[in-house]
């Protein structure tokens, strides 16, 4: 296979951030400049595998900014092709949608509602009306690098993480959101919850979100919270103070 004269692009250069690295013997890290050239560069290797206009390989794992081809037989042949290609932006609209229903309830809301200049109330619309995509998967099974979030809306993680996190907490850090499939530590500021259930083995694919999905957060209306009974009350320091739970 000639991968400079197969594509849409009869054999025009890939962009020259685009770094193609040996990894072992049977493997190839492909490098690039930002998240958005790796994600381009992960959609069009699926695209030239599914025309069979890739080699055999293993695995395809995207990251940050890399993807890794495992399982190659000849990376040296594979990494002088690559760099032939041409690599197109990712087009809109494209790829399966998955719908995850948020209550924009987090513990971190107000936080992150003055870093955005707006109410608390406003996060939620602001977040949800982005396009996300999955970028990766890490951290946890099920747990998606979600990107989309314009630049201006990008916040840092906690300073002290949480050595604890409740599965379904929709969290930001950096450029990216996520949702902890499972309770675990996290330093990432959460803004809400989900039911929706990232991680299932016994549902295929076990996996809600796989690199490339888009997703849209839908936002809905936040759980009460029970109101303490008339005149319940505690004692503290002698005087009778009321106990919200």
């Amino acid at each position: 296979m000639s991968a400079g004269a197969s594509g849409r692009s009869g054999g025009r250069s890939a962009p020259a951030a685009v770094r193609a690295l040996p990894v072992g013997d049977h493997a190839l890290l492909l490098e690039t400049g930002s998240g958005a050239a790796a994600e381009a560069l992960h959609a069009e290797i699926l695209r030239r595998a599914r025309a069979g206009e890739l080699p055999p390989v293993r695995e395809i794992v995207p990251a940050a900014r890399t993807v890794l081809l495992d399982g190659v037989a000849d990376p040296a042949r594979l990494a002088s092709e690559v760099r032939r290609w041409h690599v197109p932006p990712l087009a809109p609209g494209q790829a399966t949608v998955v719908e995850v229903p948020v209550r924009y309830d987090g513990p971190d809301l107000a936080e992150v509602a003055a870093r955005w200049g707006v109410a608390p109330d406003e996060v939620g619309a602001v977040h949800a009306a982005a396009e996300f995509r999955v970028a990766f998967c890490g951290f946890a099974p099920g747990f998606g690098y979600l990107t989309g979030l314009p630049e201006h809306l990008h916040v840092p993680r906690r300073a002290t993480p949480r050595t604890s996190v409740p599965a379904g907490s929709v969290a930001l850090a950096g450029p990216y959101t996520g949702v902890y499939p499972r309770s675990s530590p996290g330093g990432w500021q959460l803004i809400g919850t989900t039911d929706a259930v990232l991680w299932d083995p016994a549902r295929e694919p076990a996996a809600l979100f796989s690199p490339g999905t888009r997703v849209r957060f839908t936002p809905r209306p936040p759980v009460p919270r029970p109101r303490p009974a008339p005149g319940h009350t505690t004692e503290a320091g002698g005087a009778s103070v009321g106990v919200e739970r």
